[in-house]
């Protein structure tokens, strides 16, 4: 089996770990459980916390190395991220947490395995819909064990599906975003794991956003990667740089499409 193959059948275990927590510990208590405020403002559950707990223990069997999630203080993340350039899991155990804690069903269980510091293989689970998006570098991606892209995107901006988050975007650039737009349809879904797969899938063509964690977009962006999509730092940076930066990005289904979504954005900025 060579090392794509390898990383695929990982990918699939990944799969079934996940799938297997989200039914016994974060689906029994959506609409049942609590939200409470970090320092930052943003929301956790009991669930975060639980499952965060339970993959902490099973990712390592997977493969070796330290689990670094969202759910910590960025001292462990600094800590972990240093420690785990041979092997790392970087995890969201709920991404969409405001949408779970108020029943809207739209989260997402979001892993990814690094090795020096580039995912390697990554699953996106939504336990609502059964929908598990996994993709392992140079294996695919796939969507319950079907190839992605789902449909193919868009030739023309101007044709284009986007998902933008107008809110952590420049005040200017939501202004051209809102009133100018260059692309025919916006949604804005709430859960950024899922928002890369469905870029990846097909269901949508571009993709903006003004602030993202690692944990955000580690499995995300290797899944579109794998998919045949592109992307970046919306400032040009490097998107593996750590889990301390809260980062803008920018993506679309194909690299064209990209190359024109990518000008608009930088001449409007």
């Amino acid at each position: 089996m060579n090392t794509a193959a390898k990383r695929l059948s990982r990918a699939r275990a990944l799969e079934s770990v996940v799938r297997d927590i989200a039914r016994d510990v974060i689906l029994p208590r959506h609409l049942n459980t609590a939200r409470q405020k970090k320092s930052d403002g943003s929301l956790f559950t009991e669930a975060d916390l639980e499952s965060q707990r339970m993959f902490s223990k099973a990712l390592p069997d997977l493969a070796p190395g330290p689990v670094l999630g969202e759910e910590m203080s960025p001292e462990q993340q600094a800590r972990l991220w240093a420690e785990g350039k041979r092997g790392l899991w970087c995890i969201d155990p709920i991404d969409g947490t405001t949408n779970f804690a108020n029943g809207v069903p739209f989260f997402a269980v979001s892993i990814a395995y690094l090795m020096d510091h580039e995912p390697r293989f990554g699953v996106v689970y939504n336990p609502v819909t059964d929908e598990c998006f996994y993709a392992a570098a140079g294996a695919g991606a796939y969507l319950n064990g079907t190839e992605l892209p789902l449909r193919q995107p868009a030739e023309r901006l101007s044709e284009a599906v986007a998902g933008v988050d107008f809110k952590r975007v420049s005040h200017h650039l939501a202004d051209e975003l809102a009133v100018r737009p260059p692309y025919y349809s916006q949604r804005n879904f709430g859960s950024s794991a899922l928002e890369w797969c469905f870029v990846a899938a097909g269901r949508l063509d571009v993709y903006i956003h003004g602030g993202q964690m690692l944990w955000d977009y580690a499995a995300g962006r290797l899944i579109l990667q794998e998919a045949g999509g592109e992307c970046a730092a919306l400032d040009g940076g490097d998107l593996m740089a750590g889990p301390a930066v809260k980062r803008g990005v920018i993506a679309a289904a194909s690299p064209g499409l990209f190359q024109q979504w990518r000008t608009w954005v930088s001449s409007h900025s």
